[in-house]
């Protein structure tokens, strides 16, 4: 019980200290905006709000400024969508559904240089 309100307590202080710190998003033109939008419309992010690695996830999809929607995996259905297309809870996980195809993205640094080659 001690540890997990310690893990809580210390995952919303990382959330805290993110607010405060959070990077500027890219400025595109107008058109190239347009495109990420349409790109991103495939691409969902499975996570828990204060784990630290979905944090820094955020930050990075915060920094390319794009729209990807984020999934709570803490609570069905995202939980069960996870575990049973995904394979395992595990987060971040970023779900990318391309050409018919659906492919499930996990770690953090994997996540975060996938966008980077994608969008930046």
């Amino acid at each position: 019980m001690l540890l997990k309100l310690l893990r809580e307590g210390l995952g919303r202080l990382i959330v805290f200290i993110n607010w405060l710190t959070r990077p500027s998003p890219m400025q595109r033109s107008s058109d190239k905006q347009e495109h990420a939008e349409i790109a991103t419309k495939g691409l969902s992010l499975y996570q828990f709000y204060a784990c630290p690695f979905c944090v820094k996830t955020r930050r990075a999809i915060h920094r390319l400024n794009l729209p990807i929607t984020y999934r709570n995996a803490q609570q069905n259905p995202h939980r069960e969508e996870l575990e049973l297309e995904g394979g395992r809870i595990k987060v971040p996980c970023l779900r990318i559904e391309e050409e018919g195809a659906v492919r499930w993205l996990y770690e953090s640094n994997d996540i975060i240089k996938y966008l980077d080659s994608r969008f930046a």
